[in-house]
């Protein structure tokens, strides 16, 4: 086989791949026995008949077709393999010249245009060092988890007054447009200053009693109107304040299964500091992706760009036509950063000689479909009928490689090393450990495959 590669774009290459006679002679014997067992040949048992036979019954060129068929996606594999490229699509074939007889001397020829991921020189991780921040609990920190425990522990009570910014209204509200009502609810309760419903109601609110009521014009952010602007009319039904316990020993109690508030202040203390570990090593991971990208000249595909971006998109509820110049900046940032990262630690995979094996890969999407509360034997069959599978061990392997990589390195705050070994974990331990990145992917995929379990690309 012979394989001449063209680069046509940074991204893009184009491969022409002639194949021998001899290398194609296989899959014509193959096309044959497939077709012996689907036709019925007088004086030859089915699936029995000989090659020659079969050329003189279905033609030479039927035959040819379905070897082809086979033929080209394996050959095409091979010629990926042998040159090196690295596709991020799928490519776009043009069988050229295929043998009209059996002595034809006329070679196969077809020609792959394909996306790849463009060759990334990484820093060596020998002796790298990467500065991450020591993190620090605060008094602050605690103070402010222990309100969040307080307002779990809150009670409504009603006051006669005009309702302010942190008050909870229950109101009724009735949108119309053009006169006509659109939509209404009735007994909502509302926490002003949440910013959670219409633009505008907060301000409406605001100085409101029990009984009053007004009318404020509002975009409709769901149903058949949404995005409409409408007049909305709201009444406040009652107005209540939130009173939250004291911080003493009695709430300890009531709170948790400590008998005394300090030993409750120690235990948030010793949960802030899991965060704040938690969040160092995020950091860290971040900042090892950074390192790795500095400097360093990422073009990304195009067309892979374009769909990545398409997804973006649809994640913010629009698409290309209807999106604004923010939503289509901040998805090409998202789409532009994810696809470097992906290559990047792709190419940190490869180097590192990450082996991904097919417990890495069971392990990984049981865990997800744990995860989402549904059947792993379930979830990993739609995985494999989406035609998925590829990109979970893809998925996989960035992770492992991305785990090797951190604990190749050093990462330092000042002049102390840090320990990160808490989750960066032993190389042994890789199949049970995942990244961000992958969870984030498997979980895009689950969302996708719990809607229907059954579907296939």
């Amino acid at each position: 086989m012979k394989i001449s590669v063209r680069n046509l774009e940074p991204t893009k290459v184009k491969l022409t791949i002639t194949v021998d006679p001899e290398e194609f002679a296989p899959y014509l014997d193959g096309a044959r026995k497939e077709i012996a067992k689907q036709v019925s040949v007088p004086g030859f048992r089915k699936g029995h008949v000989p090659g020659k036979i079969i050329d003189q019954r279905v033609g030479f060129a039927a035959v040819a077709g379905e070897a082809v068929n086979k033929a080209v996606p394996d050959l095409y594999s091979k010629a990926l393999e042998e040159k090196k490229v690295r596709p991020m699509a799928q490519p776009q074939l043009d069988v050229q010249d295929v043998p009209s007889t059996e002595k034809d001397d006329t070679k196969l020829k077809f020609v792959a245009t394909v996306e790849r991921r463009p060759d990334i020189e990484l820093p060596k991780l020998e002796g790298l060092e990467i500065e991450v921040a020591k993190p620090e609990v605060t008094d602050e920190d605690v103070n402010n988890r222990l309100e969040t425990l307080r307002k779990r522990f809150g009670t409504l009570v009603g006051v006669d007054r005009p309702a302010g910014k942190g008050d909870f209204a229950n109101i009724d509200l009735n949108a119309t447009i053009d006169g006509e009502s659109v939509d209404s609810q009735e007994g909502v309760s509302y926490e002003l200053g949440s910013n959670t419903m219409l633009d505008g109601l907060d301000e409406a609110l605001d100085g409101l009693s029990a009984g009053e009521e007004t009318t404020f014009e509002g975009t409709l952010e769901a149903g058949d109107h949404a995005g409409q602007k409408a007049q909305v009319k709201v009444k406040v039904n009652s107005v209540k304040t939130e009173e939250l316990p004291d911080l003493d020993d009695d709430f300890a109690k009531d709170a948790s299964e400590f008998d005394t508030l300090d030993e409750l202040k120690a235990d948030v203390r010793k949960a802030s500091e899991r965060d704040a570990e938690s969040r160092q090593a995020t950091e860290a991971r971040d900042a090892f992706i950074a390192r790795l990208e500095e400097g360093a000249e990422i073009p990304v595909p195009k067309g892979v760009k374009a769909d990545a971006v398409a997804e973006h998109l649809k994640n913010l509820k629009t698409d290309e036509k209807s999106a604004t110049p923010e939503q289509k900046k901040e998805a090409e940032e998202s789409a532009v950063k994810e696809l470097r990262d992906q290559m990047v630690l792709d190419t940190l995979a490869e180097e590192v000689k990450v082996q991904v094996s097919q417990a890495d890969v069971t392990n990984f999407l049981a865990s997800i479909a744990q995860q989402y509360g549904m059947d792993p034997s379930q979830f990993i069959n739609a995985i494999v009928n989406n035609g998925q599978l590829g990109s979970a061990v893809q998925e996989v392997g960035r992770s492992k490689g991305l785990l090797a990589g951190m604990r190749a390195v050093t990462f330092k705050s000042g002049d102390e090393v840090l320990d990160l070994s808490a989750f960066l974990g032993e190389e042994a331990q890789d199949e049970e450990s995942e990244s961000v990145e992958a969870a984030s992917a498997a979980a895009a995929v689950a969302d996708e495959v719990s809607k229907d379990p059954k579907s296939s690309k």
